[in-house]
C-alpha cells in the first residue's frame, strides 16, 4: 500500500467513526468531523509533537477543538495514535461515565488538552495557552520550550463576542506561536450562515493585527494543508488566522453542505452512501484496519524520542514549568494589628506583593482596573509584544477575554493566574469561571467593590446578586473576608486548593477584628466569639461581619449575649465534616445572619438573613448601607425580633 493510499483509507477511517459512534450513541454531530478528518489527520501524523506515553509532556504542542460538538474527530485521533482509548471507548460515546463524552473534558480523557463546548471559549482559552507558552519560552530557551498551539475554530466560536476580544488581545501582544483554522463551512443550525452573517474573515482578522491565509477549498488535499499550516509556523511576530472553506457531512451524496449535517443527521442509509464514496464497507460498523492502525502507530510514536530527550535534559524541571513556589511563601504572608482599618482590596493587594517573589509563575492583571482591584505588582513587569515573559498584563477592557485567557495560562501549565475585575462585572467572567470550576483550574479572580458599599456609581454598579450568584458554581471556592487577617487566610486557601477561587473585596475600609484568623479562613467558617450563655447566633461575611460584633456587644449590654460566626466562604465550610458544621452553628440556638446581597442561601445556616433583595441606589457608600439596613441599629432590631 502506498503512503498516498494508506492514508486516504486512514482519512475514510476518521469519517466513517465520526458516523459509527454518534449513530449508536443516536446522539451527536457527524457533518463538522467528517469534513475536518483531512485536517485533523495532517495535524495529528504530519505537524504536532506529542507522546501519547506521555500526554503532559511540557514542551508538546497544544490542540483545541473549539467547536466540541466535534468531539469525535479528536477521540478517533486519539485511539488511533495510542493516546489508550480503546475502539470500545469509542463504540461507548456519549454513555454514562464513558472517556468519550459528548463533549471532551480535561482530566477526563488523556491527550484532551481543554474542555470545550460552549462556543468562543476554546478559541479565546487558546490565547491564554500561547501566552503562557511565550512567557515560559521568554525565560527559559527554546531548548526549553519549543512548542505551538493549535486551534480548530467555527463560524460560531467566531460570532461569539468573547472570540473578538480575545482576537484583538492576541494581534496585540502578537502571538506568533498561536495558529488557528478556521472552518468556514457556511453552515449553522438555524440554517446556511449567510442568514445571520456577512463578516469578512479575512479583513476582521487582519485588522486585529494577526497573520490572515485565505486557504479556499484545499479541505481535502493533506500536502497543501500540510504546507499552509508549516508557513504559519515561520511566521513570529504574529498569530496565524488559516482559513479554509470546508464541506459539512462531505462526501455524502445527499447531506453535503446540509444544514443538517450539522446535528445527528447520518442514519443507516446515509451512513452506507457516504461510506461506499469514502470507499469502506457500508456493511460494517466501527471499522479500523490492521494497516490502518499500525500506520497510527508509529505516527504516534514519533514523538516518544523527543518527549525522552526532553525530559533526560531537564531532570528537574524550573519552577516556571511546574508552577510550585520556590520558597516559604506562607512565612512571607503579612499580619495586621487590631483597630487598623484597610480596604480587603487593599489587604489582598499587600499579600499578593508579599507573595509574588516565591511564586516565578504568578501572572497577574486586571480588566482595565489593575490598581483598583488589588492585582497590581509593585515590581511587575509588563506583558508587552516585546516582552512576552512579564508577569503584569494589562488586559484592557475585555473581562470575557481575560477570565478565558487565565483558564488557558492554567491549563498550559506552569502558570498562576490573577485577574481582577469589580464584582459586579464578574457577570461577563461567568462562562469561564464556570469552565474553570468545571476543569478544576487554579485561578484566582478578585472580584471588588463587593456591594452597595460601592456608593455613587450607583444600582449599575453595586452588585446583589453577584457573590449568590458565584456561590451557585459547583467546585468554586468563593471566599469574603471579613478584615485583612482574614483577606491573608484567603490566599492561603486559594493556593492551597485545586480549583479556581473568587475573593469577594471591598471597596471601603475595615476594621482589622479582635478575633479574626487566616488559618481558620480554610475552614469557611468559624466561631469568633461564644459566651457560655448565648442566646442567639449572628452571623456573616464580608464587611457586615464587624456589624456582628459590634452588635453583639449591645445585645450583651440589654442581657441577651450573642455569638458570632464569620463565615467568608460558604462552600468551604459545607466541606467540613457535620461535627464542626454542628459546634460552628449550634443550632439549637436562633441564628441570624446579615450580608450586602440577596438572603438567597444564607437560609442554610440561618433561622432569618438581613440581605438586600433590591437593587441598590446612588449616594455615599455608608449611606446606601444604612440606608438599606446594613447598619448595626437594624440588625439588633432584627435579632431582638428574632428572640421573641
Amino acid at each position: 500500500m502506498t503512503a498516498s493510499s494508506i492514508e486516504q483509507q486512514a482519512v475514510a477511517t476518521i469519517a466513517g467513526l465520526s458516523m459509527d459512534a454518534p449513530h449508536a450513541a443516536r446522539s451527536g454531530h457527524q457533518g463538522t468531523a467528517m469534513a475536518l478528518a483531512p485536517l485533523a489527520h495532517v495535524l495529528y501524523t504530519r505537524i504536532m509533537d506529542f507522546d501519547p506515553a506521555t500526554p503532559d509532556w511540557p514542551d508538546r504542542d497544544r490542540f483545541v477543538l473549539s467547536p466540541g460538538h466535534a468531539s469525535i474527530l479528536q477521540y478517533s485521533l486519539l485511539h488511533l495514535c495510542g493516546f489508550g482509548l480503546t475502539l470500545d471507548d469509542i463504540k461507548d460515546f456519549r454513555q454514562w461515565r464513558s472517556a468519550t463524552p459528548g463533549h471532551p473534558e480535561v482530566g477526563h480523557t488523556a491527550g484532551v488538552e481543554i474542555t470545550t463546548g460552549p462556543l468562543g471559549q476554546g478559541f479565546a482559552t487558546s490565547v491564554g495557552m500561547a501566552m503562557a507558552e511565550a512567557r515560559q519560552r521568554a525565560h527559559l530557551g527554546t531548548d526549553v520550550v519549543d512548542h505551538f498551539t493549535y486551534t480548530i475554530c467555527s463560524d460560531g466560536d467566531l460570532a461569539e463576542g468573547v472570540s473578538h476580544e480575545a482576537a484583538s488581545f492576541a494581534g496585540h501582544l502578537g502571538l506568533g506561536r498561536l495558529i488557528c483554522i478556521y472552518d468556514d463551512n457556511r453552515v449553522s443550525i438555524d440554517g446556511m450562515t449567510d442568514i445571520w452573517l456577512s463578516d469578512d474573515p479575512v479583513a476582521r482578522f487582519t485588522a486585529y493585527g494577526w497573520h490572515v491565509v485565505n486557504l479556499g477549498e484545499i479541505g481535502n488535499d493533506l500536502d497543501a494543508l500540510e504546507e499552509a499550516i508549516l508557513a504559519a509556523k515561520e511566521v513570529t511576530d504574529k498569530p496565524s488566522m488559516l482559513v479554509l472553506q470546508t464541506h459539512i457531512g462531505t462526501p455524502s451524496p445527499t447531506l453535503t453542505d446540509s444544514p443538517s449535517a450539522h446535528g445527528y443527521a447520518f442514519q443507516d442509509d446515509e451512513i452506507a452512501a457516504a461510506k461506499t464514496e469514502l470507499g469502506l464497507d457500508p456493511t460494517q460498523t466501527f471499522q479500523v484496519s490492521d494497516e490502518v492502525l499500525d500506520w497510527y502507530r508509529e505516527a504516534g510514536s514519533r514523538g516518544a524520542h523527543k518527549a525522552a530527550d526532553w525530559a533526560a535534559a531537564n531532570p528537574n524541571p524550573d519552577a516556571m514549568l511546574t508552577g510550585e513556589p520556590t520558597g516559604d511563601w506562607k512565612a512571607a504572608l503579612p499580619t495586621w494589628e487590631p483597630g487598623a482599618n484597610v480596604a480587603t482590596r487593599k489587604s489582598s493587594n499587600a499579600v499578593l506583593n508579599a507573595i509574588a517573589p516565591m511564586w516565578p509563575s504568578l501572572v497577574s492583571g486586571g480588566a482595565d482596573l489593575t490598581g483598583n482591584t488589588g492585582v497590581q505588582l509593585n515590581d511587575g513587569d509588563q506583558v508587552t509584544a516585546d516582552n512576552l515573559g512579564g508577569n503584569q498584563v494589562y488586559y484592557g477592557v475585555r473581562e470575557h477575554a481575560m477570565a478565558a485567557v487565565m483558564n488557558g495560562m492554567a491549563l498550559h501549565g506552569g502558570a498562576l493566574p490573577v485577574g481582577g475585575t469589580f464584582l459586579v462585572f464578574s457577570d461577563y467572567c461567568r462562562p469561564s469561571v464556570r469552565l474553570a470550576a468545571l476543569s478544576k483550574l487554579r485561578v484566582v479572580y478578585s472580584f471588588t467593590h463587593d456591594s452597595v458599599g460601592v456608593g455613587e456609581d450607583g444600582p449599575t454598579h453595586q452588585p446583589i446578586e453577584h457573590v449568590a450568584a458565584l456561590r451557585s458554581i459547583p467546585d468554586l471556592s468563593v471566599i469574603r473576608p471579613a478584615d485583612a487577617n482574614e483577606s491573608a487566610g484567603a490566599w492561603l486557601a486559594a493556593l492551597e486548593t485545586d480549583g479556581p477561587t473568587a475573593l469577594v473585596l471591598s471597596r471601603q475600609d475595615l476594621p482589622v477584628l479582635d478575633t479574626t484568623s487566616a488559618d481558620a479562613v480554610a475552614n469557611g467558617g468559624y466561631v469568633l466569639s461564644d459566651p457560655p450563655d448565648a442566646v442567639i447566633t449572628l452571623m456573616g461575611s464580608g464587611s457586615e461581619v464587624q456589624l456582628c460584633v459590634e452588635a453583639a456587644r449591645r445585645l450583651a449590654d440589654q442581657g441577651k449575649p450573642a455569638r458570632v460566626v464569620s463565615m467568608p466562604s460558604m462552600n468551604l465550610f459545607q466541606s467540613q465534616d457535620d461535627t464542626y458544621r454542628a459546634v460552628t452553628l449550634k443550632r439549637d440556638l436562633p441564628s441570624l445572619a446579615i450580608e450586602a446581597g440577596v438572603s438567597q442561601g444564607w437560609y442554610r445556616y440561618a433561622d432569618e438573613v438581613v440581605g438586600i433583595n433590591r437593587f441598590g441606589a446612588s449616594a455615599p457608600g455608608a449611606t446606601v448601607m444604612h440606608e438599606l439596613g446594613m447598619n448595626v441599629n437594624n440588625l439588633v432590631d432584627q435579632a431582638l425580633d428574632l428572640l421573641q
